[in-house]
């Protein structure tokens, strides 16, 4: 019989643990309890460190042509509020991170309708114009697919292009939750869930490392994050790509989910469900609180149930925030430093591949 005294055992003699037993913690009424069992494992491989970057977000257009039921964000070419940057205007938000200090710019956006495979290449190599220093974190593998059918290239083709003209890594956005059910409810128009998977599996045998993440709190249930994280799991395991998962809780304002009261999660639920991930993704080192959609005290209270990684500076993030975070769009070095240091941790800030860069 499954009990949290017996998954306790399990993950102290370093044994792996399996869906039902993920299921259990989830459902569990003792989330210190879980909490505790996750701050210990990510002891193990952590010890007291936790990661920040300096980093920019740039949300190039939300121009799209998918109408994801959960996204705020997205426009058609028409609508009020619809934008598309220019390279200029890419430029000069690279030159304004450099001046910042910066190491990473996280690029994502719309799959624009209109923009040619040439405008990707040119931001690419915009960004590193500025600075060979600044990483370029960009695309999800939703874009990917997106722009493979663009330049009517495979994705293994495609990503040699964009590495050639500056691609250093890619986030993990897109993957939502992987499992069909809910996908064809949620996203009908996205890429499926394997689709989302082999292209990821791709991106890893170019030689680049990518994120992970998970949205939950709208139509899944603890089954279908259980679900989610045994294909990332198992995708880990064959490639080792994955630097870190991503849990992010669903913004539920201005969707069209919002309209069918569905959707939203509370901070036990938040912390219950980075807990279980450190617990489950034995083979991941990294479990970040995302500040932006968690808000920074519940992304500092998280510090003591198994995540190591708050994220970064950020700076001008619109995608949570069209969806109705209210967190601030940007936190300094220090702030960041500051609340990491108040948790009882350690400040470790990194570049976007978990190369150490100075502790605070």
């Amino acid at each position: 019989m499954i009990s949290l005294a017996s998954i306790t055992g399990k993950v102290h003699a370093g044994q792996r643990i399996d869906d039902a037993e993920a299921l259990f913690l989830f459902r569990s009424r003792d989330l210190l309890a879980v909490g505790a069992l996750a701050a210990s494992v990510n002891e193990i491989k952590n010890g007291k460190r936790v990661f920040f970057n300096v980093n920019r977000h740039v949300n190039y257009t939300n121009i799209c042509v998918n109408r994801c039921r959960f996204c705020a964000f997205s426009r058609t070419a028409d609508e009020l509020g619809a934008y598309a940057y220019d390279l200029q205007e890419i430029r000069n938000m690279a030159m304004e991170a450099a001046a910042q200090g910066a190491t990473e710019l996280h690029i994502v956006g719309g799959l624009h309708p209109d923009l040619p495979f040439s405008f990707y290449l040119e931001m690419l190599a915009t960004v590193k114009d500025v600075s060979a220093r600044l990483h370029v974190k960009a695309f999800t593998a939703v874009e990917i697919d997106y722009l493979a059918r663009l330049a009517g290239l495979s994705v293994a083709e495609t990503l040699v292009r964009l590495k050639d003209a500056g691609l250093g890594s890619l986030p993990g956005g897109g993957a939502e939750i992987l499992g069909a059910e809910v996908r064809k409810k949620l996203c009908p128009e996205k890429i499926s869930g394997e689709r989302w998977l082999e292209i990821m599996e791709e991106v890893h045998r170019a030689g680049l490392k990518s994120n992970a993440t998970m949205l939950y709190g709208h139509l899944e249930s603890h089954a279908d994050r259980v679900d989610h994280m045994r294909r990332l799991r198992e995708l880990q395991d064959k490639t080792g790509g994955f630097q870190v998962f991503i849990p992010l809780a669903f913004q539920p304002e201005n969707t069209l989910l919002k309209l069918e009261k569905t959707g939203g999660t509370g901070g036990v639920d938040d912390l219950m469900t980075l807990a279980v991930a450190r617990i489950y993704l034995d083979n991941f080192a990294n479990i970040k609180a995302y500040w932006v959609m968690l808000g920074e005290k519940i992304a500092q209270v998280s510090l003591a149930f198994g995540v190591n990684d708050l994220d970064g500076t950020v700076v001008e993030e619109k995608i949570g925030h069209e969806a109705g975070a209210v967190t601030p769009q940007a936190m300094s070095r220090e702030e960041i430093a500051g609340l990491i240091r108040k948790a009882g941790r350690i400040p470790v800030e990194r570049d976007t591949l978990y190369n150490e860069l100075r502790m605070y």
